[in-house]
């Protein structure tokens, strides 16, 4: 990818080009996870009213205190940083493909514009269980870069890591909606998660392109380590206005997606962001989308929906609507991404 040229691809749209200044968010909420080690019912109770007011005003939040060890995240990175480094046929031998949606890619899209990155895509339970394949035609099968020494256990550690962290949070979103504690829990007893190891290289022409163009993740929750650059934009509810959000050192991004906005019956909204990218600076950044099993049929979940607050969406499998949103990640489609909106009810139904 360090030879890529500036195409006619990448360009977005006038009015989705980045500006060149974009305000630095200090507002986004900083959420010390901390007190969870002492497991007091107080503080726990105070920890889900926090993540309830980020998730609802902004969809985003960050964590610091999350007791994710400082060693796993650096032997991650470093073996983030290694892969990408490889020469070019070094990285195309684990390209994925359609059949094969693992491994090493460089020409994604985004509301079917290509994205200015590279990227690495593994889950971190292989071979997933056959019910948790989203399409019996698809391999997910990891593709490990031979001859890179500790590639495959650095991202293992940090993948059991990552997951601890993912049902935290998820135990949170339960308490802050009034429901049991472990309410969500069952639906990721065969879950679809996977990493992706994200690559941004210098841009030489940063206000036409975006490493990810503006979208809102489809699954439960997105769990982001970025480095130092900074490039996360979150698009601020009340304005409309994009937000960078400021990377903090030892901390992770924690995004709610549509899934979760889905079960919250909307109480809680997946925040539209994308990434921005530097004619300077090189960025790398790692995000665990934490997604539920295949079979899985997403809807408001029972304990949110009464006369008041009937359902605000139609039941969805989540393995259809996560192949179908893969597939137009993968290539240039002529219809619409599909999106949670089109399983949104009418008023006049409701």
């Amino acid at each position: 990818m360090g030879g890529l040229s500036m195409g006619q691809a990448f360009v977005q749209a006038p009015e989705h080009r980045p500006k060149p200044t974009v305000t630095e968010a200090t507002v986004i909420p900083l959420i010390d996870l901390s007190p969870l080690t002492a497991g007091e019912a107080a503080a726990v109770d105070a920890l889900a009213a926090e993540v309830g007011a980020a998730s609802r005003e902004w969809g985003f939040f960050v964590v610091v205190g999350h007791g994710v060890p400082a060693e796993a995240v650096a032997r991650a990175t470093e073996a983030q940083r290694a892969f990408f480094a490889l020469p070019a046929e070094r990285k195309v031998a684990v390209r994925r493909s359609e059949a094969e949606p693992l491994g090493y890619y460089e020409s994604e899209h985004t509301k079917n514009v290509r994205d200015w990155k590279e990227v690495f895509d593994l889950v971190p339970r292989e071979p997933p269980p056959p019910a948790a394949v989203a399409d019996g035609e698809l391999v997910f099968a990891n593709k490990w870069p031979q001859d890179l020494p500790g590639f495959r256990e650095a991202l293992e550690e940090y993948a059991e890591a990552m997951e601890e962290l993912a049902f935290k949070i998820l135990e949170l979103i339960a308490r802050s909606l009034n429901l049991r504690p472990d309410r969500l829990h069952g639906f990721f007893r065969d879950q679809t998660t996977f990493i992706r190891l994200n690559h941004y290289p210098p841009c030489p022409s940063p206000d036409l392109a975006l490493g990810v163009g503006r979208h809102k993740d489809a699954g439960a929750l997105t769990v982001l380590y970025q480095d130092d650059v900074g490039g996360l934009d979150v698009r601020r509810r009340s304005d409309g206005e994009w937000v960078r959000v400021k990377p903090v050192p030892n901390s992770f991004t924690i995004n709610v997606g549509n899934t979760i906005q889905v079960w919250s019956n909307a109480r809680y909204e997946s925040a539209e962001h994308r990434v921005s990218v530097s004619s300077a600076r090189e960025r790398f950044s790692m995000p665990y989308f934490f997604n539920p099993a295949s079979y899985t049929m997403v809807e408001p979940v029972e304990e949110l929906v009464s006369e008041e607050a009937p359902p605000r969406y139609n039941a969805y499998n989540w393995g259809d609507f996560f192949s179908t949103r893969k597939n137009s990640n993968y290539k240039k489609l002529d219809v619409e991404n599909i999106q949670i909106a089109h399983f949104k009810k009418s008023v006049a139904a409701a």
